[in-house]
């Protein structure tokens, strides 16, 4: 461990001591969950944003997180920061045959391509998991949609999904099919839309909106278009367009004084211009 890691493992193992800091020997790896998360997302918009030192920053932010939860563990004795460095190395070594040459009840390999390790992978991962149950006399059943969790992003988590059932073959032949289903899954959220509103009414609709968007996702997969990246892009061009009509308005003259017309003729102008500048149409 170098000792920049160890000073900061130090640090945190101080904080969380007796006379250290309230708030963090406060935190449990339950309480600390959101900021995991959202450490991680800062993470991955310093990578988008191409910006090193802030992604060093959030890395490290990210790195608090993770230490912190070594430690949190290592106080109840159930893991320890060495043996998760431990676990995560004899796995990357076991997944990779085809780089370190290992064998074994798993198997060995020579993947020369991204797809080919990918594959083994899954497969590894899902070998791995029915030893553990077997080892452990669990009966539940292994699912070739293991390994996704649900605290994954709603679009993420459906993709993910997606994939691992199309790895079985269970997938749309061609993009136009699923486009159909798109189709299909508008008119069923139109017909529940024109039934009476009643508590259950909602319940439907809302079904149904779930159904439609599992079917966008499909059709972003089909295309091979990632469904979270192009809503966030989608999102970021709304934001620009709406920061665009915003510049045009007086304190004077917000929002609350325009008709829907006078807010869309801004919108318009604002793709307008964008267009012009050659952003996105």
């Amino acid at each position: 461990m170098t000792d920049s890691v160890a000073r900061l493992r130090k640090i945190i193992a101080r904080l969380r001591a007796p006379g250290g800091c309230p708030w963090d020997r406060e935190q449990t790896a339950e309480s600390l969950r959101t900021s995991l998360l959202e450490e991680a997302y800062e993470v991955v918009d310093a990578i988008e944003r191409n910006h090193p030192a802030d992604l060093e920053e959030e890395l490290g932010d990210l790195l608090i997180n993770l230490l912190m939860q070594a430690e949190i563990a290592s106080e109840s004795a159930a893991f320890t920061l060495e043996s998760i460095a431990s676990v995560a190395a004899e796995k990357l070594i076991r997944r990779h045959p085809h780089v370190f040459g290992t064998k074994g009840k798993f198997g060995e390999s020579s993947a020369d391509s991204s797809e080919a390790v990918l594959n083994q992978w899954e497969e590894i991962k899902r070998a791995e998991r029915l030893a553990k149950q077997e080892g452990e006399g669990d009966a539940a059943e292994i699912s070739h949609l293991d390994g996704v969790a649900r605290a994954f992003p709603a679009l993420v988590r459906a993709q993910k999904i997606q994939k691992k059932a199309a790895k079985v073959g269970f997938d749309w032949v061609a993009a136009q099919d699923v486009i159909d289903k798109v189709r299909e899954e508008i008119v069923e959220v139109e017909a529940e839309l024109a039934q009476p509103a009643t508590p259950l009414h909602k319940q439907r609709l809302t079904e149904e909106i779930g159904d439609l968007l599992f079917a966008v996702v499909n059709l972003s997969r089909a295309l091979s278009i990632d469904a979270e990246s192009s809503l966030q892009a989608a999102t970021d061009k709304f934001t620009r367009r709406f920061l665009a009509m915003e510049r045009q308005l007086s304190p004077r003259n917000f929002f609350a004084n325009l008709t829907f017309q006078e807010m869309n003729e801004l919108w318009e102008q604002a793709k307008r211009v964008e267009k012009f500048k050659g952003g996105c149409r």
